[in-house]
């Protein structure tokens, strides 16, 4: 009878793509046509950083890309699920700006693939703090919506109270280099103890030229912290 149920409400209220709004099953994330216009970043990829090797490069098991073997990397671990394409950015703009929160189950899910390859035990997830300023005018931040299910499924504590962002000007239309200089003495630590000799793993939506969570890196070891890792939904790559 509750089958029954379940099938006739279905009937009269489909699940929806969150993308294109057709029907979709009601455990599908997305229609077929849009989960295949996703760019997902598979191997072969950098085993530090996840950046995806180009063309039809293959790889040795545990192949660093030319940053990450120039020990110039953001993080001692990253992974991104998806490339920042034309696609995603539509996903990720109104999730971040438009109130869209229909795709946090996507973008969560999305990013928890990645949990397999974490190199080692995980002791606080930490969403990439946004400045005040912006929450009062965005009214959420939306690396917290998306860190919360993923501390859930990795047992531990989410950290929103450690680190603390001043405001500075928005680093949209700026170069890797303005990024790293605009970013830099942001992040200031409140709680040191709850940070000294633990392995976070840092979440955000997007990573761009990695300058925020190589400055928030640098923040984070200087007040003791074991190893720190990210994941994020997507990622810019750029063609070189």
């Amino acid at each position: 009878m509750k089958k029954l149920f379940s099938a006739f409400i279905n009937f009269l209220f489909p699940h929806c793509c969150p993308v294109c709004k057709n029907p979709i099953e009601r455990d599908a994330l997305l229609c077929a046509q849009c989960l295949d216009s996703l760019t997902w970043i598979n191997d072969p990829k950098c085993v530090k950083c996840g950046y995806p090797f180009p063309g039809e490069a293959s790889a040795e098991t545990g192949a660093m890309c030319p940053v990450c073997a120039a020990g110039l990397n953001e993080l001692d671990w990253v992974r991104s699920s998806v490339e920042y394409d034309e696609f995603s950015k539509q996903i990720v703009l109104a999730f971040k700006y438009s109130d869209a929160f229909r795709y946090t189950r996507l973008m969560s899910r999305a990013m928890m693939l990645n949990l397999a390859e974490l190199p080692g035990n995980v002791d606080l997830v930490m969403p990439v703090p946004l400045a005040y300023k912006r929450i009062v005018k965005r009214g959420y931040n939306q690396a917290t919506i998306l860190a919360a299910p993923i501390a859930k499924i990795l047992n531990v504590k989410m950290d929103i109270d450690s680190i603390w962002r001043e405001h500075r000007k928005d680093m949209g239309h700026l170069n890797p280099r303005q990024r790293a200089e605009n970013i830099r003495g942001v992040f200031h630590v409140k709680h040191p103890q709850n940070i000294r000799g633990k392995t976070i793993l840092l979440v955000d939506d997007v990573m761009t030229s990695g300058a925020t969570f190589g400055e928030l890196r640098r923040v984070l070891k200087r007040a003791g912290a074991k190893a720190v890792y990210g994941v994020t939904f997507c990622r810019v790559v750029r063609t070189v």
